[in-house]
């Protein structure tokens, strides 16, 4: 099938998310004089909001709710992203560039309130025709579902879509979807065997052009 529809991982594609949750929610669980083992932030890598903050709150700030582990750590996201946001190189421009082509999509592991603000900040919400978060789904990554949801609100065959993905659990969801899958990998969190799940393998956004696209 030919390809029509383009759908970005927002988290570690188009913005490098992770040292950012990575430093508030080590701040949050510190100022609530809770532990932070080591290999925490490595656990809660492509977890859902309801799924780290319950782990927090279990686990780490003993006598925290977990409503109350979600609200402030997203609050305090949001005040880190109002000041600034983490873009990684090329990633507006291959946004605009795909854009001009075929229909685009964004799926990710931040809540609403997160996404619509970081494609807020950067200038190019308009430019998405399906964004989904992991609230609006039943499963998160490594489950299809984000991927399967994205197809489905533009209306368009998994087959026909092509995602693009950093990390592990992203690039099984989206192969998982039946879509072939562009991977860019952080050099910092390697997807290890998973990487045989991509149809290509970039070592940039600039990389991914729409001729690209369409031979695979």
């Amino acid at each position: 099938m030919t390809v029509r529809a383009v759908i970005f991982d927002m988290d570690g594609v188009l913005v490098d998310s992770a040292p950012v949750w990575a430093d508030v929610r080590r701040e949050y669980v510190r100022d609530r004089d809770g532990a932070w083992p080591p290999g925490t932030e490595r656990r809660l890598m492509d977890m859902s909001t309801d799924e780290w903050a319950e782990y927090l709150a279990r686990r780490l700030v003993p006598g925290a709710s977990v409503d109350d582990v979600a609200y402030q750590v997203v609050d305090r996201m949001t005040e880190r992203y109002a000041e600034s946001v983490p873009l990684l190189p090329g990633a507006v421009d291959a946004v605009r560039r795909l854009s001009e082509r075929f229909a685009i999509g964004l799926t990710s592991s931040s809540p609403r309130s997160i996404i619509d603000l970081v494609l807020g900040r950067l200038g190019i919400a308009g430019l998405f025709l399906a964004t989904v978060a992991p609230e609006e789904v039943d499963r998160g990554r490594p489950a299809p579902d984000p991927y399967l949801a994205a197809a489905a609100q533009m209306d368009t065959d998994v087959a026909e879509c092509l995602a693009v993905e950093d990390s592990a659990a992203g690039l099984r969801a989206a192969h998982a979807a039946g879509m072939p899958v562009i991977a860019v990998p952080r050099p910092e969190r390697p997807p290890g065997d998973a990487l045989g799940c991509a149809a290509f393998v970039a070592g940039s956004l600039d990389e991914i052009t729409g001729e690209l696209v369409a031979g695979l």
